[in-house]
């Protein structure tokens, strides 16, 4: 089978957030199980190129209707760790690609939407014909409307989209300008219910609404929270929209790629080690402390990995770091606020804690230091407000580092508790989870985390070992995939 993967990320040359190592993990699976993958990416100029072998011209000149009249795009191609990349590069005036960052702009959406109608473009001129489209997230929603609406008519009439949603609460809207700019034109045709026009703002075209509505085949990154979303608030407004797709929509639990994410291959960490030589993690608990200057008495060490947001519930963040000293244990944060309110407020506890022996807060994202803190953490917290699939954990479990999880989206899937799971057996049970978003449920997981290391060690290392055991790798959802293409090549 021939897919095509287009996405504003890949990891690790374009990452952002979990998005990227979805993206290359998946190319990555689909490749070993014998099909071909090219993907096709924004040419940011901030983008890893050190990560890029082979960086060539693939396609000048390539003219992409906008407005209109046209914009040339450069596309050039390479290899991101085995993968084959095709990068867009417009010579636009605005410079859409050119700015330094990822996201983050006001014109967010018409830079998406050139670049979407740019790989259209890139595929119907250079005669490739995927028997996939595999599109993630809201930055690509308008290609299966462009598909449908316009390019069937241009030689593309056999392509399938599969349609990949990471995150409902980032959705993508525009005007009646995109419209013109795409060619799509006709807006009494796209602002209706049916199609584009948003759920609540009559006056909004909305871009995750219309990759829902003209894919093939829509999924996201877990089974739970495709309930979440299709039944509770988790939909930010697209419940509906789902409602009349269900019949193509789905949960699909990501994975990791073990390759990376592995204490046995680990070229970051201090001591390689296995679920039989587990003993092994105190050398990276020593190596973690020593470069964070830790104290190195016999207790317990907490972490957290992950962005200081609203979705990471930031707030209960805040009170593990506390809950954590005050049970005489250890704390280490690892991440960047995304706003600056956060910052501050994170900035201030960093000082407040700078000359405690047992507390280190890392307000930036470092990605050698992760992999540190997972291999030499024995606890780490992931109290998401939601959390569509979660990475986190699946690392964690790896690492035989236990998680103590709020029980929404993908880490409902994932994450078994210890002590009240009854869907699996106890030897099959990998971590603490808590379901309110107040400070006293934290507690009741947490507590029930650290009591074990200090009450029974070996029993907290038989929950270790059982994380160790479990397997998220990409083998599983590699294989839901290639059933959901098959199924929607042959309608």
């Amino acid at each position: 089978m021939y897919i095509v993967q287009i996405a504003s990320e890949c990891a690790p040359v374009i990452k952002a957030g979990g998005l990227g190592d979805v993206v290359y993990g998946l190319s990555r699976e689909l490749e070993l199980r014998g099909h071909t993958v090219e993907l096709i990416l924004p040419k940011y100029d901030c983008m890893r190129y050190d990560h890029i072998w082979g960086l060539h011209d693939a396609y000048k000149d390539l003219k992409v209707p906008w407005y209109g009249a046209e914009v040339k795009c450069d596309v050039h191609c390479g290899w991101v760790h085995g993968r084959l990349c095709f990068f867009i590069e417009p010579h636009d005036k605005d410079n859409w690609f050119r700015r330094g960052q990822y996201y983050g702009c006001d014109d967010d959406p018409m830079r998406f939407a050139f670049f979407s109608k740019a790989a259209l473009e890139f595929l119907q001129q250079s005669n490739k014909r995927p028997d996939v489209i595999h599109c993630h997230d809201w930055q690509t929603g308008l290609i299966p409307v462009m598909l449908f609406e316009i390019y069937k008519f241009h030689g593309m009439e056999h392509q399938r989209v599969c349609y990949t949603i990471h995150n409902f609460k980032h959705q993508g809207n525009a005007g009646t300008d995109v419209l013109y700019a795409t060619g799509l034109n006709r807006p009494e045709y796209y602002f209706n219910l049916e199609r584009l026009q948003d759920n609540f703002n009559p006056f909004s075209l909305n871009y995750m609404k219309g990759g829902i509505t003209y894919s093939n085949a829509v999924t996201t990154v877990s089974p739970h929270h495709a309930w979440e979303a299709h039944h509770g608030d988790f939909g930010y407004g697209l419940g509906h929209t789902l409602h009349v797709n269900q019949h193509k929509f789905k949960g699909v639990l990501n994975g990791i790629d073990y390759n990376l994410w592995s204490p046995e291959v680990d070229t970051y960490i201090s001591e390689p080690y296995t679920p039989d030589t587990l003993e092994n993690k105190l050398y990276n608990k020593k190596a973690l402390r020593e470069r964070l200057m830790l104290g190195h008495d016999d207790k317990p060490l907490v972490a957290f990995i992950g962005r200081l947001d609203e979705q990471k519930g930031v707030h209960l963040v805040h009170h593990a770091m506390y809950r954590t000293l005050d049970r005489g244990a250890q704390f280490v944060l690892l991440g960047s606020a995304t706003c600056a309110t956060i910052n501050d407020h994170f900035q201030y506890e960093k000082v407040h804690q700078n000359d405690n022996p047992d507390c280190h807060l890392e307000l930036s994202f470092n990605e050698e230091l992760s992999h540190l803190i997972y291999a030499g953490a024995d606890i780490i917290v992931v109290p998401s407000n939601f959390e569509p699939c979660g990475l986190t954990q699946l690392i964690s479990f790896k690492y035989g580092t236990v998680p103590v999880v709020r029980g929404v989206g993908g880490l409902v899937d994932t994450v078994f508790d210890v002590d009240y799971d009854e869907s699996r057996p106890p030897e099959k049970r990998n971590g603490f989870v808590f379901y309110q978003s107040d400070n006293y449920a934290l507690e009741t997981a947490l507590d029930r985390a650290l009591d074990l290391w200090y009450t029974d060690r070996d029993s907290f290392q038989q929950v270790q070992r059982q994380g160790m055991a479990c397997d998220y790798s990409w083998n599983i959802p590699g294989k839901q995939y290639i059933k959901i293409y098959d199924s929607i090549r042959h309608r």
